[in-house]
């Protein structure tokens, strides 16, 4: 099906499209259960719309929130959303993927304490992770590509034009399993309720999962490849020592990129999903006590329409924006089916606009994922769940429009946010990066 930008007026136009195409997605009007709690391990998420890790760019030079940060989430915990997937934090510096991302220290606790503080009373006691991550390949500490790859990789390297093509050690590797412990117990001491082992997109974490060409103990067979997720999450249990704290991952089940290099991917044809290794690995999170997943697919850097469906971007897709949508939903339906025990947020709904509670209703309804969650809308509309539950619908006008421009703001090295519906914070920073 031919790429279009959305042109949908009434939930009914959207209905008979997807009828007509054979996209089988599925909505329903009773968004009452979206207000249903859901419970991880011992707490309670207060409902079922949860917010994603949405990166500011914005850190103070200590690592710690700055007042834009601060402002950011103030109101996203305003805005009624049960759950917030605090954005990602770097584990070491090494691993940041700009000069100003978070960082979580001992030097700067009180100061996470503080943010943590602030959600908690600006919102009906929403439940925090901290998304604590290596960028691997994207790194980029001082502002330039300083990549710390976990294999070579023929389709990303060519893509990032890498001339250095040095590949982390497992001996480094081991290591830095320590950093994502210690980081991990500051968040429990900062007050955070659980912590996510990043494992997407294809920052460090990710790209093992897929590191069918390594050789050594974190590379080649399905074991290896998983040994560094599995070893850290054992690693946060020891240091943390609480079984109330949540240890999750955001986890790539599909990469969209050719084997032997993309993890989920049929090898005869990646732009098919084959979801066996998913699925086992999700079994084996289970086992290993992690109870939620958040799933997503692709990378920002190299598919993005595969991860954040657009009606703007870097280049034409060669599919229909809903059959992106359709896929990201189906995903993590087919790993909610095949370890039904897991909590799993599922991703995939911007692109819907005003659509996308209903969406979620038949998801939810469904049982096709337990907590929906919104990225991109939380920068345009940061109340949208606030809308959702009292309101009974979303407001076309205050919905992210998938124009792209926080990614350009990201790109050019300034701090992303929505250009078009928080103007007068983020349309002058725009308009610095394009005259």
């Amino acid at each position: 099906m031919e790429y279009s930008r959305f042109n949908f007026r009434t939930k009914q136009q959207i209905e008979e499209f997807c009828t007509k195409n054979e996209i089988p997605l599925g909505f329903d009007d009773d968004l009452r259960i979206l207000s249903k709690s859901v419970k991880i391990g011992n707490k309670i998420v207060q409902n079922s719309l949860g917010i994603h890790p949405m990166e500011g760019c914005d850190a103070d030079p200590d690592g710690s929130c700055s007042d834009l940060a601060i402002r950011r989430y103030k109101r996203f915990a305003q805005g009624g959303a049960g759950l917030i997937w605090f954005e990602a934090t770097a584990v070491n510096p090494k691993g940041k993927a700009n000069p100003r991302q978070l960082r979580i220290t001992e030097e700067n606790l009180e100061k996470f304490k503080d943010v943590r503080e602030l959600i908690k009373r600006e919102s009906n006691d929403c439940i925090v992770i901290m998304q604590l991550t290596h960028s691997g390949r994207f790194s980029k500490p001082e502002g330039k590509m300083a990549p710390v790859l976990e294999c070579k990789n023929d389709i990303l390297d060519r893509h990032q034009r890498l001339q250095k093509l040095d590949v982390i050690t497992d001996d480094e590797l081991e290591s830095l399993e320590n950093d994502f412990a210690k980081s991990a117990k500051l968040a429990y001491q900062a007050g955070f309720d659980g912590v996510d082992m990043k494992a997407c997109h294809r920052y460090l974490n990710s790209g093992l999962l897929g590191a069918f060409t390594r050789e050594g103990r974190y590379g080649g067979s399905f074991e290896n490849r998983i040994r560094f997720l599995l070893n850290c999450i054992d690693k946060i249990k020891a240091a943390v020592n609480d079984d109330n704290f949540i240890i999750s991952t955001r986890i790539n089940i599909y990469d969209s990129i050719p084997y032997p290099y993309g993890f989920g991917v049929d090898k005869s044809n990646y732009l098919k999903p084959d979801y066996e290794e998913p699925i086992k690995l999700a079994k084996i999170l289970y086992s290993r006590g992690v109870r939620l997943l958040n799933v997503t697919m692709g990378t920002p850097y190299y598919n993005p329409h595969v991860n954040r469906p657009f009606d703007i971007g870097e280049y034409i897709p060669h599919e229909h924006p809903l059959e992106g949508v359709l896929r990201l939903i189906q995903g993590a339906a087919t790993i909610k089916k095949a370890v039904p025990e897991l909590i799993i947020m599922g991703t995939g709904y911007s692109w819907l606009r005003n659509f996308a509670p209903y969406a979620a209703a038949y998801v939810k309804k469904n049982g096709m994922a337990d907590i929906i969650g919104f990225g991109r809308e939380a920068l345009a509309y940061p109340d949208f769940a606030y809308d959702i539950i009292n309101n009974n619908s979303m407001a076309i006008n205050k919905c992210c429009i998938c124009c792209g421009k926080c990614v350009e703001l990201m790109r050019a090295g300034s701090t992303p946010g929505c250009v078009v519906k928080d103007t007068e914070v983020y349309l002058p920073l725009y308009k610095e990066i394009i005259k």
